[in-house]
């Protein structure tokens, strides 16, 4: 009896001695920091217009978009529109104060048409610019997108909100 109890002591300072050399402290500072381009990404909500304020036939109001950071990390985002209001996926770039712009960027999401282009301007992120539908100050919106395919000249005019995640706030 006393040769198992020798022994399961052994055992068990074995693994005390074990685990307390693979703590879980990394050490340092373990915040492992963020994009430049973080507090821009995010959901919204978007009504889309034509050049003259006219709605788009077949394109609902508060269409969701989605902006997030690229893998190069330097100031470039993506802009996906992810409930089909005016297929959109391209790049832009975003400076410190929010204005952003894009010149004949490579729009991905047209139909799997590799000669489409985005140029956007007039493009800004205004921080507790705007009012969600339940009331909510979040961040606003607002830029003009020309596609290559028109040739009138029409700019397609973009405004939204920030998406909040709230119940009361969903379309």
């Amino acid at each position: 009896m006393n040769n198992i109890k020798n022994n399961l002591i052994k055992v068990l300072l074995c693994i005390f001695i074990v685990t307390s050399f693979s703590a879980c402290d990394e050490g340092g500072d373990p915040d492992p920091g963020s994009t430049t381009t973080g507090q821009w990404a995010g959901d919204w909500y978007m009504t889309l217009r034509d050049s003259d304020g006219n709605a788009i036939p077949g394109v609902d109001d508060n269409v969701l978009h989605q902006t997030y950071n690229t893998a190069a990390n330097d100031n470039s985002m993506w802009l996906v529109d992810y409930e089909l209001g005016y297929y959109v996926k391209c790049k832009f770039y975003i400076d410190e104060n929010g204005n952003f712009s894009a010149t004949d960027s490579q729009n991905l999401d047209d139909g799997g048409a590799n000669d489409t282009f985005v140029t956007i301007t007039d493009g800004h992120i205004t921080k507790g610019g705007g009012i969600s539908k339940g009331g909510h100050v979040v961040d606003k919106i607002t830029f003009r997108a020309h596609y290559s395919y028109d040739a009138d000249g029409y700019d397609i005019l973009y405004e939204g909100t920030k998406r909040t995640g709230f119940f009361e706030d969903e379309y």
